[in-house]
């Protein structure tokens, strides 16, 4: 996959970003796209040994589109220049949890974990879990290769949530309202596709057991239905 031509076109984007510029140059568009669905499909082929979940979706159906809700920005851009996809057995939803990809120049990153603080439940159930396992999370965080790559973000409260006790040893994490990983990628990172694949894999697994003890915290949860 030509990666090089995926970063191309972004910062293409990014130097353009208007309608008329995006719909007379549909060409360039179909091209990085399609370099970019190669990735996820490689992605997926490699995941999905671990997780055959994940070889049932289309590499199609795990992406993001490029188009901007500029409702409530200053910012009227009418695209954001970046290919973003999910990977997990519930395709984009945020749960279970997968592994997150953007390709951005200047801005690329590889995730997991949960990023979707608005779900209450959710929150709920991860800590809960945390609460009863704790052992168990503190020796996902202190593998060898988790800390080499990883350090937990998310938005958190101030102070531990009632329910859960302050001299807990996760009560840091306890205050947590989501768990997440990021791992930055810069652009030359991005100029060989094979060489990236390879080194995204590396982290992608090395992120495989955060990602498990949250979804078996989130076994039960419900994406909430439309109102």
């Amino acid at each position: 996959m030509n990666t090089m031509l995926i970063l191309e076109y972004l910062r293409e984007l990014e130097e353009n970003n208007s309608r008329e510029w995006y719909h007379g140059h549909k060409a360039e568009y179909q091209a990085a796209n399609g370099e970019f669905l190669k990735l996820i499909e490689a992605f997926m082929l490699e995941l999905g040994k671990e997780d055959a979940g994940i070889l049932d979706w289309e590499p199609g159906k795990l992406t993001f589109k490029l188009v901007r809700d500029t409702r409530f920005s200053k910012d009227k851009s009418p695209y954001l220049p970046a290919f973003r996809a999910h990977i997990s057995s519930r395709g984009k939803l945020p749960v279970p949890v997968g592994y997150y990809l953007m390709i951005k120049p200047g801005s690329s990153f590889l995730g997991g974990g949960l990023f979707a603080d608005m779900f209450k439940n959710a929150t709920q159930m991860v800590r809960s879990y945390l609460a009863e396992h704790g052992e168990e999370w503190q020796s996902v965080l202190d593998a060898p290769e988790f800390q080499r790559y990883f350090q937990v973000k998310g938005t958190a409260l101030k102070n531990v949530p009632q329910g859960f006790e302050k001299d807990h040893p996760q009560a840091e994490f306890l205050k947590y309202k989501s768990w997440y990983l990021e791992y930055p990628i810069p652009d030359r990172e991005l100029e060989d596709g094979e060489v990236f694949l390879q080194k995204a894999l590396k982290i992608y697994k090395a992120m495989k057991p955060f990602n498990s003890f949250l979804n078996k915290a989130l076994k039960d949860f419900e994406m909430p239905g439309r109102p």
